[in-house]
């Protein structure tokens, strides 16, 4: 029992819009992560030294994220030079992947303490600069898979192919910002948030949540994806997908505190969860944004739970019609699916965005006293990560 990969202790920075004035958009990428490595460090009084590996998810590593961004923030917060870091890319779900590399190299018995996060300043670095006016995908796999679509065609594709109608997609939207909403006047969300200092002040709360958000203010948005071209090709889509029901562009910055049960007991530090299993897998590179959907049925079957049992359930708010369509084919509790809102709400910081989900899914189950709770979430070629935690 030596070896059981515990979570300690997850936090994050405040949700900033992710255009120039947004709340972190001042804010250089590696001392906004700084920042939150710096507050889960203090507030667990963990010696810095101690820790045997600092795992960092970013998706965009170029411009001021080219540099392995872990690695300056750890240095930049004046922490010891000996202790490593490496960077992970899977996409949105890179934090997500890196949480599971820090558990799984525990499990074997490489690490007995590791920070997993993850960091996205989309202000600063642009979605898509990394690829800027180059060939992603290459001869071989457009020979394979011919005429590869961006996520948004994806996000219709799935409405039309799960039946998902403009008018639910919404009113699920405003519900993700009522739901933000409730948790952070509750209190709830303040408990995630780990304050960021910018040169114009203390920046405490998400800068994303618009509590006045209604179905009916969304309808009435202009669609972002319409295209000629693709109509003719796939004349089922209803062209549903707005920046109203999709998630928001965001700055942010998030990090889990992970170590051996046994050095959690050393430290006197008491565990919020424990890891039940794990998966990733690889879906449609066309409709993209599906593989939550399997990622859940082999996490469920790996740890031989029923989706009755999850108490608490994260899909990532990617685009609406992602968490519906999930939930079209797992038939959860809705009540229990992204409970405190999601991505359409708080935003999605791309390398950020799950460690963020994570911490949303811990202080969900301590508050309401569940047991089991399940993350997933979509990521760009047809992949997902999903995870299977249990408070402690």
């Amino acid at each position: 029992m030596q070896n059981v990969p515990v979570i300690v202790d997850i936090a994050r920075s405040p949700m900033g819009r992710g255009k120039m004035g947004g709340a972190l958009s001042s804010v250089h990428p590696a001392d906004l992560l700084m920042q939150v490595l710096v507050g889960l460090v203090e507030r667990n009084k963990l010696d810095p030294g101690t820790v045997d590996d600092l795992i960092i998810g970013c998706v965009s590593q170029a411009s001021e994220q080219a540099v392995p961004v872990g690695r300056t923030a750890w240095l930049g917060a004046g922490y010891p030079v000996h202790v490593p870091c490496t960077m992970v890319e899977r996409r949105c779900g890179s934090s997500q992947q890196a949480v599971h590399f820090a558990a799984q190299g525990i499990a074997a018995g490489a690490y007995d303490i590791v920070i997993a996060g993850g960091i996205e300043s989309m202000s600063r670095v642009p979605m898509g600069v990394a690829r800027m006016g180059a060939d992603p995908h290459g001869v071989a796999f457009e020979k394979r898979f011919p005429g590869q679509v961006g996520q948004g065609i994806s996000a219709e594709l799935i409405a039309a192919r799960w039946g998902i109608s403009r008018e639910e997609m919404d009113e699920y939207s405003a519900g993700s910002h009522q739901r933000a909403e409730a948790a952070r006047v509750a209190g709830k969300l303040a408990r995630e948030i780990i304050p960021i200092e910018t040169p114009e002040g203390l920046v405490i709360e998400d800068q994303t949540i618009r509590a006045g958000t209604t179905a009916e203010g969304l309808a009435q948005l202009k669609t972002s994806f319409n295209n000629d071209a693709l109509a003719e090709r796939f004349p089922e889509i209803n062209w549903s997908i707005t920046a109203g029901n999709s998630s928001q562009i965001t700055d942010g910055a998030s990090a889990a505190l992970v170590m051996s049960e046994a050095t959690a007991n050393r430290l006197g530090l008491t565990p919020l969860a424990r890891f039940v299993a794990f998966d990733v897998v690889g879906d449609d590179p066309l409709l993209m944004l599906t593989a939550p959907i399997p990622a859940t049925r082999r996490v469920l079957a790996k740890a031989g739970l029923t989706i009755d049992q999850m108490d608490h359930v994260e899909v990532n708010e990617a685009f609406a019609p992602v968490p519906l369509a999930w939930h079209r084919e797992m038939k959860s509790d809705p009540a229990r699916l992204n409970p405190r809102g999601g991505a359409i709400a708080l935003g999605h910081p791309l390398g950020a965005s799950g460690t963020r989900l994570m911490g949303s899914l811990i202080h969900g189950l301590h508050e309401t006293g569940g047991r089991y709770g399940l993350q997933t979430m979509c990521e760009a070629g047809g992949l997902a990560n999903a995870t299977i935690i249990e408070r402690l």
